[in-house]
């Protein structure tokens, strides 16, 4: 199932298949669709765990406003994957607590 209009980004053209991957598996999303997006229509439902109770966290308000989709994308941690658009050949890593450090 994949998300086809989000209600900050509007409806979007499908772009063309590219590879990423996902905790060093390899995936397949379609270019400039959300990253949660991508990780949602193959099965992923967990982003993150939390530091403290390592409770799994994903999708809750799809609009960038809260931290539960954050994922280390590119080395980069924090990354709202509900709002950053799918490019071929991103890491995206699940991640573990909220912080400026991976």
């Amino acid at each position: 199932m994949r998300i086809e209009e989000h209600p900050i980004l509007g409806t979007y053209q499908k772009g063309k298949t590219v590879t990423f991957t996902l905790d060093g598996k390899e995936m397949q999303g379609c270019e400039g669709e959300p990253i949660a997006a991508a990780l949602k229509a193959a099965g992923v439902m967990v982003h993150r765990h939390t530091l403290k109770n390592d409770a799994p966290r994903g999708i809750f308000c799809a609009i960038g406003r809260c931290t539960a989709c954050v994922m280390i994308v590119d080395g980069q941690p924090n990354v709202r994957t509900c709002v950053t658009p799918l490019r071929a050949g991103m890491r995206v890593q699940t991640q573990y607590g909220v912080s400026a450090k991976e």
